[in-house]
């Protein structure tokens, strides 16, 4: 059957056949960092309005307590912990980032692994074998469908999470070829997100879907319930629905050997990633001008044309908005010379001074730039003009977060969750966890004390 054939089943052997001795060591690692990022930005998370509504609703359907929330003291069932966990996790738009898709691949993927754990049997070694396999999976059907699937309103998170999701679970739970396959198909069948959502709560139906639904995909298959041979490649499969032209060979080209994970990122900023060598470049010139807003009459944005299309969004009402409103990153970064979460807060929003100035900002599309490099120019109202050039954004694939930086957005966010988990207990776990013989103790590091429950 030729290239009907061949994707869905690539996939699905690469993961069902792979050991964790054929992942390279740097790629094991990457998998231990990318965890670290995720339990950092769930614990931030856990507590924002919109995951306080959903854990309210999502309580009335919860089938049993078998798993647990990150940084909060309730527990409910497996797929439902997937959803809310993941949820939380992408929040704050806080997660990571895969080059070039911009899909953020350890919410839909984790999730539904450590919800997984907490009712099955599963080493520290095996969860992460399966996440690997599970980014592997998202990114590459990913690359097969970008730019076009994103650009035509595609929530790429969410529609190809839920695969990365599927495959994860599948691998973990210790599923055939012909299961796995299967998995896909039913995943297939549940693929949702639009672009048009982010920035409101909504958004977060997609990401938390993408976990549940891909963990139900692979529960679903487990117990025989079949789906189409090419869900994916297929005449009327995902890629030929998701992209007019999609690369098949993205599939495969380099399977086994060009990880996703390599081209994984990490923020150091709550908000899309384009807009992180703005703030790189906003943060320098507080540093250097040391001047007050009032100092500056305009403000020019060079940057690839995306930054523009993405991010020029005035008159933003709310936090959630603003984590993809240069207006406001530029105001607030220039203003305070911070942009962590109380930057992209409502009450930062709210502030007078920082809704004026979004107006003196300027955009200069420019091809020539990349999505990692911007540059800011101040036009001081003494005629005076400032100009700061990045080329290589702090977290990206060029200057990347190290491990010691990563320690401390834990740290700094879950002090910020405030759930009272222990910073220093989880980290140890998480940089070990392939020595673990239960993947669930990290769940039990990251879930609130009970002391907490009712803060």
């Amino acid at each position: 059957m030729g290239e009907q054939a061949g994707a869905t089943r690539t996939l699905a052997a690469f993961v069902a056949r792979t050991q964790w001795a054929d992942v390279p060591a740097d790629v094991r690692h990457e998998a231990k960092r990318a965890l670290v990022n995720y339990f950092a930005v769930a614990l931030a998370g856990a507590r924002d309005p919109t995951i306080e509504k959903a854990v309210g609703i999502y309580a009335r359907f919860r089938a049993n307590e078998s798993a647990s929330l990150i940084g909060r003291q309730e527990r409910t069932d497996m797929l439902n912990a997937a959803a809310l966990n993941a949820m939380s996790a992408n929040v704050f738009d806080f997660d990571d980032t895969h080059v070039p898709t911009i899909i953020h691949p350890g919410a839909p993927v984790a999730a539904p692994l450590f919800a997984l754990a907490q009712s099955a049997p599963l080493s520290g070694e095996q969860l992460l074998l399966a996440f690997v396999l599970g980014v592997e999976v998202a990114c590459r059907i990913g690359n097969a469908v970008s730019p076009e699937h994103y650009q035509r309103g595609w929530h790429i998170t969410s529609t190809c999470g839920v695969f990365g999701a599927a495959a994860a679970t599948a691998r973990a739970a210790g599923l055939n070829e012909r299961e796995m396959v299967w998995a896909l198909g039913n995943a297939s069948a549940q693929t949702g997100g639009l672009v048009e959502t982010l920035g409101t709560m909504s958004k977060s139906i997609g990401v938390g879907n993408a976990a549940r639904n891909g963990l139900l995909a692979a529960l679903l298959a487990q117990q025989g319930f079949s789906g189409p041979d090419a869900p994916l490649e297929g005449e009327r499969g995902f890629l030929r629905c998701a992209a007019s032209h999609p690369d098949l060979g993205a599939i495969a080209a380099g399977l086994g050997s060009d990880w996703a994970l390599r081209a994984n990122t990490y923020k150091p900023y709550p908000c899309g990633v384009v807009l992180n060598p703005v703030i790189d470049a906003c943060l320098a010139l507080h540093r250097e001008a040391r001047c007050a807003l009032d100092a500056i009459e305009a403000v020019e944005l060079r940057g690839h044309p995306l930054v523009r299309e993405r991010t020029d969004r005035p008159d933003v009402r709310t936090g959630r908005e603003a984590q993809v409103c240069a207006q406001h990153a530029v105001a607030i970064a220039l203003a305070r010379g911070r942009a962590g979460l109380p930057e992209f807060s409502n009450a930062a929003v709210a502030e007078p001074d920082i809704r004026a100035f979004g107006k003196r900002l300027r955009f200069a599309d420019d091809a020539s730039y990349s999505v990692e490099a911007a540059a800011v120019t101040l036009v001081l109202r003494t005629g005076q003009r400032m100009t700061k050039r990045i080329d290589a954004a702090r977290g990206s694939l060029a200057a990347p977060l190290d491990d010691t930086a990563l320690e401390a957005k834990l740290r700094d966010l879950a002090a910020f969750g405030g759930a009272g988990v222990v910073p220093e207990l989880l980290l140890a776990q998480l940089w070990t966890l392939d020595e673990a013989p239960d993947a669930a103790d990290v769940m039990r590091l990251a879930q609130a004390p009970r002391a907490h429950a009712n803060t």
